[in-house]
């Protein structure tokens, strides 16, 4: 028996080659606006042609893909759902006795099969080029796309050690008023090392003390050290990149990257790691998004209504501008509230996919 009859393939077609005409047509057209944006900086900065397009825009393109893959579904769905519809192919399907449900699946199958190219570049290929275009841009448009942790910065090197910066300079990589806490195994503090400067002396991870001091205890026992003025050279187990971070740099790594990370700034005690993880559920939930939506502009755009093509773009305009402001909402909350960070990813599916349900259930009457 054949799985996929010819109806199913005529529509997955349909899908298909109307999904990649809608990423070519809005493609160029974000590339031609973001070019126009930029044109200035690129001659200001005297960029080569070379580093524009294969830097830059190479990159851009995944990276813009990334973000609007569902909006681009939806429409493409409601264009050419819409387009059956007032050719009353959608009446004669449900006038042969076909049910809505068969009607769905050939909707189904595209829509996974394209959710799972978006799961792969969400979570491998897109980062990658991420990396690359913000890389660019740090160099070449926005200098201050990169920031350092300045202020009262306190992290664990490990779990028996601890330091606390007040003030970084990411200019000369200099820190101000730098302690060092170094716990024993019983959780007792054992030794305290101050400075008031540590500077950045060479590759891999060497520092040097200036005007320092530290301190031994042992119980009831202690011995202090003091050096005024005086300096040490010294190796730690960090480097001044711990202390920068790119805007949305979460967005650069891969999953597996990632994931490291995540586990890296929690044994730290880095208070950034919610929202990295809040990237990370969003690479699952954002390829579901592409199955709810499409679900949503079926039901919307088969059904043949006054206005047409016309209205039934105009609703799902409404509904991905809808999906991208409840997105950034339920990210932000988890982030700066205190909500869950898978919570958060998921939010805009499960709001959506209820819209979906009632919208199917409709739909089929």
């Amino acid at each position: 028996m054949n799985l996929i009859s010819k109806l199913d393939r005529y529509i997955i077609k349909k899908y298909m080659s109307t999904f990649i005409f809608t990423i070519v047509m809005i493609t160029m057209i974000a590339i031609a606006i973001d070019f126009f944006e930029k044109v200035d900086k690129f001659l200001k900065d005297t960029v080569s042609v070379h580093e524009i397009v294969f830097d830059y825009y190479l990159n851009f393109i995944p990276w813009i893909n990334g973000l609007l893959w569902p909006i681009f579904v939806l429409i493409s769905v409601i264009f050419f759902t819409s387009r059956m519809a007032s050719d009353s192919e959608i009446v004669a399907m449900l006038s042969a006795g076909m049910s809505y449900r068969r009607i769905m699946r050939p909707f189904i199958i595209s829509s996974v099969i394209l959710a799972s190219l978006l799961w792969v570049g969400r979570n491998y290929l897109i980062p990658q080029c991420t990396k690359v275009k913000n890389e660019f841009t740090s160099i070449h448009l926005k200098k201050s796309s990169r920031k350092a942790l300045e202020d009262n910065t306190h992290f664990y090197l490990n779990p028996q050690e601890k330091i606390y910066i007040r003030y970084f300079r990411k200019s000369d990589s200099t820190a101000q008023n730098f302690i060092l806490e170094r716990f024993d195994e019983d959780n007792q503090l054992a030794f305290v090392l101050k400075a008031r400067k540590l500077r950045y002396l060479s590759a891999p991870n060497n520092w040097r003390l200036e005007d320092y001091e530290y301190r031994k205890i042992n119980g009831m026992d202690e011995q202090l050290m003091l050096s005024h003025g005086g300096k040490l050279d010294t190796t730690f187990n960090f480097t001044p990149a711990d202390f920068i971070r790119y805007k949305n740099q979460m967005e650069m790594m891969t999953t597996t990257d990632l994931r490291e990370f995540i586990q890296q700034e929690q044994e730290r005690g880095i208070d950034t790691a919610k929202k990295y993880k809040t990237e990370l559920y969003g690479r699952t939930a954002d390829p579901f998004t592409i199955i709810i939506v499409t679900l949503i502009g079926l039901a919307i755009a088969s059904r043949k209504v006054r206005g047409g093509m016309g209205l039934h773009l105009a609703a799902g305009v409404i509904l991905g501008s809808a999906y991208v402001i409840l997105s950034r909402f339920a990210m932000t909350f988890a982030i700066n509230l205190n909500m869950p960070a898978m919570l958060g990813a998921w939010i805009p599916n499960i709001v959506f996919g209820v819209i979906a349900f009632f919208l199917i259930r409709g739909a089929q009457k």
